[in-house]
This record gives C-alpha cells, structure tokens and sequence, in this order.
C-alpha cells in the first residue's frame, strides 16, 4: 500500500463514524449515508496519490462526503423546499438549529447511535449496526466481538439498514419512555465499542484507542444525560477504570502486557478516581447494581490492588457470582473461574473451564485459559499445546505473538 492510500485508510477508519453521523442528519438513511462516505472514501483513494494527502484529511473526508450529500437532495424533487436551508448549512459549516428542549443532545454520533438502537429492529441488527456504522469495524470484527459466524453478521447488517429506511425512522435522540426502552441495546453497544478498542479482535494493533475514546465520551454523554440510571453510571465506571490501564497495556513494541505483569505505576490514576466516583453515584441510587455496576467493581478491585499479589479475589469472586447469577454465559463463567483458580486453586478451575470447552469451541481465551492453569499444575506439555491452539484461534496478530512466545517458553523451559 502506497503512504497516501495507507493515510486514507489510516483517517477514513477513525473518521467515518462522524462522517457517517453528520450526513445520516441530511439524508435521513444511515444506508445512504454509509454509501455516501465510502463514496468519499473512494475519492480520496483516487486522488490522495495524485495530488498529495491534503493538509486537513479529515476535514477533506468530511467535506466531500457533505457535498456529495448535498448533491443528492438537489436530486431529490421531494426535498425541494428544504434545499437552500439545508444546502446553505452543509456548504457554510454552520450547525443546524437544535431542538429547544434542555434534554437535547448536541452530539450527532450520539444520535446515530440511538437511531442505530431503535426497536424496528432486532438485538442482534442494533448491535451489528452501531458497531459498524460507529465502532468503524469490518463485517469479520463483528462477528468476532459478537461471537457469531460472520455471513450472519453481515446479513443483520443489511437488514438493519433496510428495516430503519422502511420505517423512516427519525434522526434524533428519543425522549421520556422511548428512551428508557433503548437504553439497555445502546449500553450494550457502546460496551461492545469499547471492547474493540481495548483488545482489537484482528489487525496488527492489540489497542484501537480511537474506538475506547469514542466509547468513554459517549459514556460520559449519557451520564450527564440521565443521572437517575444506575447502569449508565456503572457502564461509565466501568469503561473510566479499564482505559486507566491502557499504557500499561502495551510494551515499547506494541507487544501486549497482560494484567498480572503490567506496571501499575503507569495506570492513570485520575480515570481510576473518576471511575470510583461514577460507581459511586451507581450504588447511591439505592438500585442493586447491574452488570456494568458490578463489572465496574471487579474493575475497582483490581484498581485498589497495589500490586497484582494484593488482589481480594475472594470478593471478586463474590462479584462474579452475582455477575453470573444476573445475566449467565459462557464468557462470564470463563472470567469467574479465574477468580476461583486464584480462590482455591487451579484443579477447580480447570474442572470449570473444561465444561465451557463445548459453548467456547471457538474462543481462543479458553485455551488460554487452560493453559494458564495447566502450567500452574505442572503440566508444561499440554499447556503449549492449548497456548498454541489459542493462538491459532486469535484473529488479533499482537495476541498471537504473544501466545506462541508463551508457547515456547514453555518448550525451552521443558528442555
């Protein structure tokens, strides 16, 4: 790849979250708006090489994406009248008149989200979605944070958007009880967001910091937005204290630094605190908390810890628990039994493990997992065999490095 493809690439993954949310507020069709991106996409592509990579490339993205959008309405005889207004907004940069109402939020990517969340359409099509059209991720990526197969997930997608134009769903962030119901889907796809940017599924880069951002302000949006919703408070918490560690989380060559051997020194303790205080106002809403709540205090635990020794794992576990009991799955039961291997030691938790291996056939953290607790009981052998089918599992090649280093460590050591 030439250096001006590789920088439209490079701008068009971080940027076209915003690029699609400012034109999905002129054409009215998060598909429409999608296509008019990759349009500008491609004529960057086109001549970035030729002419150089201008001095704003966001800018330039953003720019050609509106006019192309502009364009189009002109075509439009059905949004005649409002062309001089809209035209003049999109051409003069000037933002269009928000909604008087004290509750409104001047924050497209926002918007797009709850649009992306509304209940036309299905769980699975809202999350598929927003993750695309705001996380910025391929079809394949998807799939892998959602753990299903990917022509399923690009099926979702198509439906999604298809579903939203059908039913002219409005550009905006609803209000009173539609709200309330949308909540749960638009938490959980920020979640997923961050997640991707935490530990990226694929590619060369373990961390996406770009799509952790993206999450932790959205997060930090909807805490101001509805101070009286435990979760959002817990899934902001959460989010603080886990971007806490993200310089701790690579080493000087990107490699990644797993918890128990990262630098705590050089976790950012000012998210660490705003975490604390987000948790806090969670539990003194009086409600039980949530997953995110109680993933959030899993999260403070280890924060607290000095050093990993220091861990209460006793109280994480607890935390797990009631994690399991509120919403059970496979993943939350692969987390919680590291919390018994280090509770009451490594044979219980392989049992635990071992019983998930048919529901995580193919999640490359369980034979991680295993092999973890297969060294911890003096098994070298078959922990290099599960290190390496771990990494043959791992769509991430940081991740992967790192499981066949692992790998034949244990082979040297075994020699």
């Amino acid at each position: 790849m030439t250096e001006p493809s590789a920088a439209v690439e490079a701008v068009f993954r971080i940027e076209s979250p915003k690029i699609i949310a400012v034109v999905t507020r002129t054409v009215r069709d998060v598909g429409i708006a999608e296509e008019l991106a990759q349009d500008a996409l491609v004529a960057a592509l086109e001549q970035w090489p030729r002419d150089g990579v201008p001095a704003n490339p966001a800018g330039w993205l953003m720019s050609t994406a509106k006019h192309r959008a502009v364009d189009l309405v002109r075509r439009k005889e059905t949004y005649a009248r409002k062309l001089a207004e809209v035209g003049r907004t999109l051409v003069e940069a000037v933002p269009p008149p928000e909604p008087a109402d004290p509750e409104s939020i001047d924050d497209d990517l926002l918007r797009l989200i709850f649009t992306a969340c509304h209940p036309v359409l299905s769980t699975e099509g809202r999350i598929a979605l927003t993750l695309r059209l705001l996380g910025g991720l391929t079809t394949e990526e998807i799939a892998r944070a959602c753990l299903a197969a990917e022509p399923t997930v690009a099926q979702r997608i198509v439906r999604a958007k298809r579903a939203l134009a059908k039913a002219d769903v409005p550009y905006e962030v609803p209000y009173g009880a539609d709200r309330a119901a949308r909540l749960s889907s638009v938490l959980e796809v920020i979640y997923l967001i961050f997640n991707e940017g935490y530990s990226a599924t694929a590619g060369d880069d373990w961390l996406r910091p770009a799509l952790c951002e993206d999450a932790l302000r959205l997060a930090r949006v909807l805490a101001g937005l509805m101070p009286a919703e435990a979760e959002v408070h817990g899934l902001a918490a959460l989010l603080e204290i886990q971007a806490s560690r993200a310089s701790a989380r690579t080493g000087p060559d990107g490699e990644p630094v797993l918890l128990a051997d990262q630098d705590r020194t050089r976790w950012d303790r000012l998210l660490v605190h705003r975490g604390y205080a987000a948790l806090a106002r969670a539990t003194a809403l009086g409600a039980p908390l949530g997953p995110y709540g109680l993933q959030a205090a899993i999260a403070a635990c280890h924060a607290r810890a000095v050093t990993y020794q220091d861990t209460d794992w006793p109280t994480i576990l607890a935390l797990y628990d009631r994690l399991a009991a509120l919403t059970p799955s496979p993943v939350v039961a692969l987390n919680r039994a590291v919390a018994v291997s280090m509770t009451e030691g490594p044979a219980a938790a392989l049992a635990l493990v071992d019983a998930l291996a048919p529901a995580l056939a193919g999640y490359h953290l369980l034979p991680s997992l295993r092999a973890d607790l297969l060294t911890r009981l003096d098994r070298p052998a078959e922990a290099r065999v599960e290190l390496e089918r771990a990494a043959a599992l791992a769509g991430n090649a940081r991740e992967r490095q790192l499981l066949l280093r692992r790998a034949a460590e244990l082979g040297s050591d075994q020699a």
